[in-house]
């Protein structure tokens, strides 16, 4: 009989490509992760891995089975949900990630409703870029996240999870210290996300949109500190709506054919749990009615 423990592990492995980065997303050390890895290749009784130097490949038959993986560990998935609705009322922990603009202008309205239609659940809230998020919830450190798109850079495909509908879309607004576009700031210092993040790829290829590439000299990870930066002459930036509450004085915000839009992810299977059911109810609810619907 397969462990469905090592197959998890397996299913990583195809994912993540090292077992460095399995044995660090699952909180594991890589000596573990190998051990189970060959226990699971006795339980086969077929070689899965094709090991060449430090380099680990999957096999045909390792790559065959990862796909069993997949839907094994959704079915169980569903029955967990199944089994949720069969309990009386929603208690326990939910293991919430977001962004952090959302963090600070969707996440406390969606706490009140969720702690409003059942007090007995514990959401537990942790900021987290969308770049991260499906190893978090493969994992098992989150149940259900907020995660964010860009017109320029648009959600990928990610196996053993599922996306609702976009909930809300913002507009993307370029800030200065005065009116212009995208186009015109060639010329100008950039203040960026740090690279990897989906803000960062979503400028950079905005700017190369325009036909340049943007000369950045800061990489932030707040927007009420890029506006701040803005303020003091020291670059423009991309700033979604969520990020432009209260900018300071001489901030200019010029609306750009540009979108952000938030979905909801979680793993396959878990859509019809009664918790991650509770919490897109709620997410809706807490959105401001400005922002819902579809761009137009």
């Amino acid at each position: 009989m397969l462990d469905v423990r090592r197959l998890r592990l397996l299913r990583e492995l195809a994912h993540l490509g090292t077992i460095a980065a399995v044995a660090e997303a699952l909180s594991f050390s890589p000596s573990a992760v190998s051990q189970q890895l060959s226990v699971l290749e006795k339980e086969a009784g077929v070689p899965l891995l094709e090991r060449t130097g430090r380099r680990v490949a999957l096999t045909p038959a390792g790559l065959n089975l990862v796909r069993h993986a997949e839907a094994v560990l959704e079915r169980l998935e569903q029955a967990g949900a199944e089994l949720a609705h069969a309990r009386e009322g929603l208690a326990g922990p939910l293991r919430i990630g977001t962004y952090p603009s959302a963090a600070r202008a969707i996440v406390p309205a969606l706490l009140a409703e969720l702690a409003g239609w059942h007090p007995g659940l514990e959401p537990m809230v942790t900021e987290v870029d969308p770049a991260a998020v499906a190893a978090a919830l493969r994992a098992g450190e989150l149940d259900v996240a907020l995660v964010h798109e860009y017109d320029l850079v648009p959600a990928e495909p990610e196996p053993g999870l599922a996306l609702t509908r976009p909930i809300f879309t913002e507009p993307m607004y370029l800030a200065a210290r005065g009116p212009g576009t995208v186009s015109d700031q060639r010329a100008e210092p950039w203040i960026l996300a740090p690279a990897g993040t989906l803000c960062h790829t979503m400028a950079v290829r905005a700017c190369e949109s325009a036909g340049f590439a943007p000369r950045v000299r800061h990489q932030i990870d707040d927007f009420a500190t890029v506006l701040a930066l803005v303020a003091a002459g020291q670059g423009v930036a991309l700033v979604p709506h969520l990020g432009t509450a209260q900018p300071p004085p001489g901030v200019t915000l010029t609306r750009l054919p540009m979108y952000r839009r938030t979905r909801t992810a979680f793993r396959a299977g878990a859509g019809a749990h009664p918790a991650i059911s509770a919490f897109v109810s709620a997410l809706h609810a807490a959105v401001p009615p400005g922002l819902r619907g579809s761009a137009v």
